[in-house]
């Protein structure tokens, strides 16, 4: 065969030779002659090819190696071991674009490149136009929030309910992943609902506006149910008498203290943690019961820094106040930094004038 020939030729005048320009130029032309007739080359023809550019490759920089990565990254019949060579490279400059394009590697390939190279190289796979579910999940299990976002972005990645599960975690600290995931059409209703739970009103507001028409009324009907069963949550009548009784024999028994109302909690028992914030304040119980139902988290970092509660236990009382609404990382973040800004003496001044102004509606 005169192309074997012609190429073994060359190959072993390069190097025997053994300057890096003469393989850096065998390496254009040995790559030029397959572009040139790609097409045409059959499974035989491709593993010379392949034989030849492998033996090349093992003495090439960086920079030729990027180079010829860039070109075969696009061609569905590349040279395979050339491929996965490239795509195991621990420069990213060569792996890249292989790893982001090439139809070579296999979804098996991909994982193992993720389970082994580095952060930029999940980064490029993440770009690629279709991953299956068993890659995305690899990813994800090695994510930070940059890869997340990627992801969800990606039109073509594929997610099983624990991939998808998974970037809502991440979602928890991130409006933008929020959103990225809210408009993607495969998401399960039921993760949808678990996603909107933990958004906030300003992101539910942009989903509805910005989702495709497909998807924008489920949104809309998920967000007016999750609205509904927060209003039911904080309009319903509850009974604390058995609350007040149980926090005011702690009192007695000197039991009731920060550890206490943490307990409650992180318990999600809503009617002791009211009944012991309000006996912790020496707040009326109906002043820290309006507290606990309000939708912002302003009387709740006053009522705990006026008593100097940490911020853990505040943070456990935001968390847990509300059954059928998660509070989200952001929120969390905000609060945490409107808690430390809060002095001391205004948050007792305005625990006072709760108190002043409750004594004088009674009177009223």
């Amino acid at each position: 065969m005169s192309v074997h020939t012609s190429l073994i030729a060359e190959l072993e005048s390069a190097i025997k030779v053994g300057t890096r320009d003469r393989r850096v130029e065998t390496l254009r032309r040995v790559t030029d002659l397959f572009l040139d007739s790609t097409d045409r080359f059959n499974d035989t023809q491709i593993d010379l090819f392949d034989d030849v550019l492998c033996h090349l490759i093992k003495r090439m920089e960086t920079r030729a190696l990027s180079e010829l990565s860039k070109r075969l990254a696009p061609v569905e019949n590349a040279p395979p071991e050339v491929i996965q060579m490239l795509a195991r490279n621990d420069a990213i400059v060569v792996a890249g674009p292989v790893l982001a394009q090439s139809a070579r590697l296999t979804s098996k390939d991909l994982i193992d490149i993720a389970n082994t190279k580095s952060r930029a190289h999940l980064l490029a796979i993440s770009e690629r136009t279709f991953l299956e579910e068993d890659v995305t999940d690899c990813l994800l299990s090695h994510a930070d929030g940059e890869i997340a976002n990627k992801l969800a972005k990606n039109a073509g990645a594929r997610f099983s309910e624990t991939g998808f599960t998974t970037l809502i975690k991440h979602a928890e600290a991130d409006e933008q992943l929020v959103k990225k995931i809210g408009l993607r059409l495969d998401l399960p209703l039921r993760l949808l609902r678990q996603l909107l739970m933990i958004a906030t009103e300003a992101v539910r507001s942009w989903l509805l506006l910005n989702a495709p028409l497909k998807a924008k009324g489920e949104i809309e009907r998920v967000v007016t149910s999750i609205a509904n069963e927060l209003s039911s949550e904080t309009t319903s009548p509850r009974d604390y008498s058995r609350a007040q009784d149980l926090v005011a024999a702690m009192q007695q028994r000197d039991k009731l203290n920060e550890a206490a109302l943490l307990s409650f909690a992180e318990s999600q028992k809503y009617e002791e943690m009211v009944a012991a914030l309000a006996a912790l304040t020496s707040a009326p119980l109906q002043i820290i019961a309006a507290v606990m139902r309000s939708s912002r988290h302003d009387g709740i970092l006053v009522a705990c820094k006026a008593v100097k509660l940490k911020w853990r236990t505040a943070e456990a009382i935001l968390k847990y106040r509300f059954s059928h609404h998660k509070v989200s990382d952001v929120e969390l973040v905000q609060a945490k930094a409107d808690f430390i800004i809060l002095s001391q003496i205004a948050a007792e001044r305005t625990l006072r004038f709760w108190k002043a102004r409750a004594i004088g509606t009674q009177a009223d």
